[in-house]
């Protein structure tokens, strides 16, 4: 980096900054540390800068390479509030008064797996065709009717044996 003496740009910089921050502070609306990145940000580019190369108004060209920071800065939060729309519309729900994320919590997933091992040696305890028509119904999303006719009963039965199901089920599996 060259030093501010010998770089005029700086030196132009540093007079002019005062202003420069009342520029930032008018169009960011007075974010104290987002003016003082802008201002960082300009003395970076500045420096970068060959210091053979004059131009012809100093004023005028820090002016211009503060506004076109302040453009820059601004259509970059313009697409991150874009990719997190998009990414939130694709991976979120949105409940009434916040996100919700799809994915369940690792505490809801252990609770889950803790039911679904009641609820399965529950289901064991019943008699073999009430299970068969549980399953069937339950977990194959077979009809009644097509149940009863599998396996040869009434679709009174195939109801009556889904009743006990539930009720047994009910009472051994609390949520």
């Amino acid at each position: 980096m060259t030093a501010p003496s010998a770089h005029p740009l700086i030196a132009a910089y540093l007079e002019q900054r005062e202003d420069l921050a009342r520029f930032c502070r008018a169009r960011l609306g007075g974010a104290s540390s987002d003016i003082d990145d802008v201002l960082q940000d300009i003395y970076l580019k500045v420096a970068a800068l060959d210091p053979s190369i004059q131009p012809d108004n100093p004023r005028a060209f820090l002016f211009r390479l503060t506004s076109n920071l302040l453009m820059d800065r601004w259509r970059s939060g313009q697409r991150a509030v874009h990719r997190d729309s998009e990414w939130r519309r694709l991976n979120h729900e949105v409940g009434s008064s916040e996100d919700l994320e799809g994915a369940p919590s690792a505490e809801a997933v252990v609770a889950g797996r803790e039911r679904l091992a009641c609820l399965v040696a529950a289901l064991e305890t019943l008699p073999s065709k009430t299970q068969t028509v549980f399953r069937l119904h339950k977990f194959e999303g077979v009809s009644y009717a097509d149940v009863a006719a599998q396996l040869g009963i009434s679709r009174s039965s195939v109801e009556k044996h889904m009743m006990d199901a539930l009720r047994v089920l009910a009472r051994k599996v609390q949520p």
